[in-house]
């Protein structure tokens, strides 16, 4: 094997380390995500001879319909990073071990089907029903008010469209319309900001509370949408910025890689 790992090349010319490395990056990157349609790693060390000493020179990832933590939809997701300490050892056993942390240039690209499709997750779901805060219990004879059936719609200029249903919790729904900006805040956050109320398809005398009920909820998107509680684990993501473009809202940012987690 280690005669292999110091020289022997395909007569494609590709160098058996590489091939060694690219196979178990693939396997290890794969158990990340719930699901994927599609995991490409392209690891670049040569000579081979500098994976004894737990050195490559560049990492490459690009995947495609990869589900995280169950709920979590992502069209694409790319990382590169440039030079990586390794563990040798972990390579030979089959597994990707880092002997040091590094960061990685990255980008996500969500649809919108899946941005839609998150809004059912647990994780996002609890943080929007039987909400008990002063200013929504107010409007509903002191009940907890919940917010169903989200929906967004990318727009241009990093906006959206959002749609959806105040449930008061005392047998009336009120619909909610409304558009609002959204963009990077802090590198972590994701800011709903600017919010454009629209009542036109709205009920006559619900339209007052249709308008308060959707600033609380553009507040409460506002705050709820932090990179840190989605990371993987030894993972954390960074955005520099966020584009919309047609169906796709695009991230790119970094990400901080502690060590290589063990699922998604």
């Amino acid at each position: 094997m280690l005669g292999g790992l110091t020289g022997l090349t395909d007569p494609k010319g590709t160098d058996w380390g590489e091939r060694m490395l690219n196979t178990v990056a693939t396997q290890t990157i794969r158990h990340l995500f719930t699901k994927s349609e599609s995991v490409e790693v392209f690891v670049r060390c040569y000579p081979s001879s500098k994976l004894l000493q737990g050195s490559i020179d560049s990492f490459k990832m690009k995947g495609r319909g990869l589900v995280i933590r169950r709920d979590f939809a992502a069209e694409e997701i790319s990382i590169e990073t440039d030079a990586v300490a390794i563990d040798f050892g972990s390579v030979v056993s089959g597994k990707l071990r880092l002997k040091q942390p590094t960061q990685a240039i990255a980008q996500v690209v969500l649809s919108e089907a899946g941005i839609n499709d998150s809004f059912k997750a647990e994780l996002v779901r609890k943080r929007l029903v039987n909400l008990s805060l002063p200013a929504l219990t107010a409007l509903s004879g002191g009940k907890p008010v919940s917010f169903t059936e989200v929906q967004v719609e990318l727009l241009p200029e990093n906006r959206l469209r959002m749609f959806a249903k105040a449930d008061l919790n005392n047998g009336e729904l009120v619909p909610l319309q409304m558009t609002l900006t959204i963009a990077v805040e802090r590198r972590r956050r994701i800011s709903f900001t600017n919010p454009e109320i629209e009542l036109d398809q709205v009920p006559e005398a619900q339209r007052e509370i249709s308008r308060t009920l959707s600033l609380a909820l553009a507040e409460i998107l506002d705050n709820m949408v932090d990179l840190d509680r989605f990371d993987l684990d030894g993972v954390k993501m960074r955005l520099n910025r966020l584009e919309t473009e047609g169906k796709r809202l695009i991230f790119s940012g970094y990400a901080e890689i502690e060590r290589i987690p063990r699922s998604g």
